[in-house]
Parts: C-alpha cells; sequence; structure tokens
C-alpha cells in the first residue's frame, strides 16, 4: 500500500495489485545464456498479445536491444510499425518517450534546453525525451538535417552536449525510429552518418491473409486497448548486454568470415559505398545476439551470421545511381531487390569457416 500527499495535502492510498507484484517479482533472472533465452521468449510473449506475426521484427528488436544497438523499422503506412515499437516498449521495465518528427521539429525539442527561473534567477535545464531509456523517433525522415544531426552524439556516445555541458544518458538507451519509404513529399532523406549508427534496418511488410483475418479478430475483440505488462527490467537487460559480449564465443574463423563478407560489399561493381568497419562490428554483434535468443548458444555458426546479414548491412550500403536509374521497377522495391542480390553474392563469395 502506498501513501500519496495531494496538492490539498489529503493523503490517499493506493493498493498495489498483488497480481502485479508477483509478475514483477517472476521476472528472469539474469545469470547464465539460457536465461537470456528464457527473457528473450518472455518479450516476444508480451509482444504477441497484441501484434500478431512479425516474428522476426521482434527478433530484430531484441538482438538490437542486446547489442546495446538502435533500430529502424523501415515500411509502408499502416503495418504496425509504431504500434510494434510500442508493444515492445511496453515489454519492458524501462522509461519510453515519443518523439513525433515533424518539419519543425527543433533538436531542443529532443534533447532539451535551459530555461530562465524567475524564482531562482538562474538558468535551469529541462530534460527532453531523449533522456529515456527507450526513445521511439516515429517517423524520422519527417524532421529536418538539423534536427536529425541532434541524435548522433546520443546514439554513438550515449550522451549529449548542451551549451558546453555533457550529460550521460540513462542505461540501457535504444532508439525505435520508424521510416516510410514511399513517401518523399515534407521529408528529409536520414544522413550516411545517421543510418549507419542504426544496428540494423528490418523491412516490414504486408502480413499474409491468415495473419490479417487474426488481427481483425484480435481488434474485434480488445479494440485498440494495450495492456502491456513489462517482462523485463533494466537490471536484467544490462546483465543480459554484460553476459552476451563476455560468454559468447566467437572463433577467429567466424570473425575472418564476418570482415570477408563487409569487404566483398565495398567491392562489389553495383556498390558506391560500401559496408564501414562499424558495421562489421554490428555484424558480429548481431550474430551473437542471435545465437543467443534462437538456439541458447554461447558460440557463433556462420549461419547465425547469414541470418542477420541483411537487415544490419542494407542500409549501410549505398548502390550506384546508374543501376536504379536502368530499373524499370519501381524504385523502392528494385533498390531492396538489387540490396539483397549484393548482400546475398557478398555471402556466397566468402569462405565459409570450418
Amino acid at each position: 500500500m502506498t501513501l500519496f500527499i495531494t496538492k490539498n495535502g489529503l493523503c490517499l492510498q493506493r493498493n498495489i495489485l498483488n497480481q502485479d507484484k508477483e509478475y514483477f517479482h517472476q521476472m528472469t533472472k539474469i545469470k547464465k545464456i539460457e536465461d537470456i533465452q528464457t527473457l528473450s521468449e518472455d518479450i516476444k510473449t508480451e509482444i504477441r498479445r497484441f501484434v500478431v506475426g512479425y516474428e522476426d521484427i521482434s527478433n530484430d528488436l531484441i538482438i538490437t536491444l542486446l547489442c546495446g544497438g538502435h533500430v529502424l523499422l523501415e515500411g509502408i503506412p499502416g503495418i504496425a510499425k509504431t504500434y510494434l515499437a510500442k508493444a515492445f516498449s511496453g515489454s519492458l521495465s524501462l522509461s519510453m518517450k515519443r518523439i513525433q518528427a515533424t518539419p519543425d521539429l527543433m533538436p531542443a525539442d529532443i534533447v532539451g534546453t535551459r530555461i530562465y527561473n524567475p524564482k531562482t534567477l538562474e538558468f535551469e535545464f529541462r530534460h527532453g525525451p531523449i533522456f529515456s531509456n527507450l526513445a521511439v523517433v516515429d517517423e524520422i525522415s519527417r524532421a529536418p538535417p538539423k534536427t536529425q544531426s541532434a541524435l548522433l552524439e546520443a546514439m554513438q556516445e550515449r550522451q549529449v552536449t548542451v551549451d558546453g555541458f555533457t550529460l550521460n544518458l540513462k542505461e540501457p538507451f535504444m532508439v525505435i525510429a520508424t521510416k516510410n519509404p514511399i513517401e518523399f513529399e515534407g521529408t528529409f532523406p536520414l544522413p550516411e552518418a545517421q543510418l549507419d549508427r542504426f544496428l540494423m534496418r528490418p523491412l516490414m511488410t504486408y502480413p499474409g491473409k491468415k495473419e490479417e483475418v487474426e488481427i481483425l479478430s484480435m481488434k474485434n475483440i480488445k479494440g485498440d486497448v494495450m495492456d502491456v505488462k513489462p517482462a523485463a527490467e533494466a537490471s536484467a537487460i544490462l546483465s543480459a548486454q554484460k553476459l552476451m559480449h563476455k560468454d559468447v564465443q566467437v572463433s577467429d574463423g567466424i570473425l575472418e568470415y564476418i570482415a570477408e563478407i563487409v569487404r566483398n560489399t565495398r567491392e562489389h561493381t553495383k556498390v558506391m559505398l560500401g559496408g564501414s568497419p562499424r558495421g562489421s562490428v554490428a555484424l558480429l554483434y548481431a550474430a551473437k545476439g542471435y545465437a543467443i535468443i534462437t538456439e541458447g548458444r554461447s558460440f557463433v555458426v556462420p549461419d547465425d551470421v547469414k541470418a542477420v546479414a541483411f537487415n544490419v548491412l542494407n542500409h549501410r550500403l549505398i548502390v550506384r545511381p546508374n543501376i536504379l536509374i536502368e530499373s524499370p521497377e519501381v524504385k523502392e522495391d528494385w533498390s531492396y531487390k538489387i540490396l539483397q542480390e549484393i548482400i546475398h553474392e557478398a555471402i556466397e563469395q566468402a569462405v565459409v569457416p570450418v
């Protein structure tokens, strides 16, 4: 039972539901690799209560969280990008703030600003929404370049600089951004430096007929109500991150395999800009995360690298303009097909370690 003091000085009582207390205490404690897989399943179980399908996207979100990275969900309007981000955020006992990107969004709207307090006769810093564990940036391409750049320091260094003062962000910290690939009016392209800071860019497509019927059935019963219960707390996530980096083994052969795949993208005839060393590190981390949550393994095999390669590398490559111009197909669809072809060839050309 908790006591609250109202503005009128009255004491109010609020009972904490026993079922919520029990649920909280049942959260997985992270002590070994198998616990991380259990934690992952708990999170996905909560997401499934409100989101139909997109199991692979849920895996990508969890992998990104374990790696301490950021994710860019790309897809056409109306396929639950933001809804999935909210369900994922709700499954974690973390602070979450949503940032709705618009052309007039300013950097101060994200990182915060100093405001004069007439009572103290001093300037006080008012924290922006970036000072949360999870920052959901909806339609990020609608934000102007100056505002997009405000995220660079936060995403890479987990800190922001305001008026010469450097402030650390919360841990864990993750940016979940959504983007519409077919809308260009009133949008701004994301700079390459920004894209490279996203660990993954999964492409969300239309659900199948069976899934769409299930969506209708769920909405017919529940409507738009989302009462997601947290399945993981901050301490468990931080423990899982440390355990993944420490205990998941990667052989020298796998390291060479990853490096060769990324280098192959740089040398491809259809590529103007290939994967960066940051992309190589991202591929390594993502493969370790995939090995844990899908198989519960404490070591990485080539299939783990192959499974995550496209979502880790697709946004880091720039296809030569003449390749896209020569295509009679829709530009965005064709660009994804070209990227799939390039990354597939880069994987096939790499020597698989024995």
